[in-house]
């Protein structure tokens, strides 16, 4: 059974920096790819950034060239590095987990597997 346990998120001005970490307590062997998905009040689940086991990435247009997701194999973990942050990224986060190659594409799927969120808020 893989649980996924996030931490981090908060507070925030515009243009400051939060990371996020999600810590992949199941058996690690059976996850290929690992994501972050952020959904704000009103609006649907959006996928932000994938990345698989062979190295692949993805992100959303909207966060290209300000977030960063990294993925420690000895430690099961991913992490979201979230520079230059806006207002509009103020979201519930949440780490996904999947058994197939799909998440690291457009489709943003299948999610196998979902954390619990943590909110990130920025303040203008």
């Amino acid at each position: 059974q893989v649980q996924l346990v996030e931490s981090g998120g908060g507070s925030v001005q515009s243009g400051g920096s939060l990371s996020l970490s999600c810590a992949n307590s199941g058996y690690r062997y059976s996850t290929i790819c690992m994501a972050w998905f952020r959904q704000a009040p009103g609006k649907e689940r959006e996928g932000v950034a994938a990345i698989c086991s062979d190295g692949r990435t993805i992100y959303v247009d909207s966060v290209k060239g300000r977030f960063t997701i990294s993925l420690d194999n000895t430690r099961n973990t991913v992490y979201l590095q979230m520079n230059s942050l806006k207002p509009e990224d103020t979201a519930m986060y949440y780490c996904a987990a999947s058994l197939a190659w799909g998440l690291c594409t457009p489709a943003w799927n299948p999610v196998h597997y979902w954390g619990q969120g943590t909110q990130v808020t920025v303040s203008s």
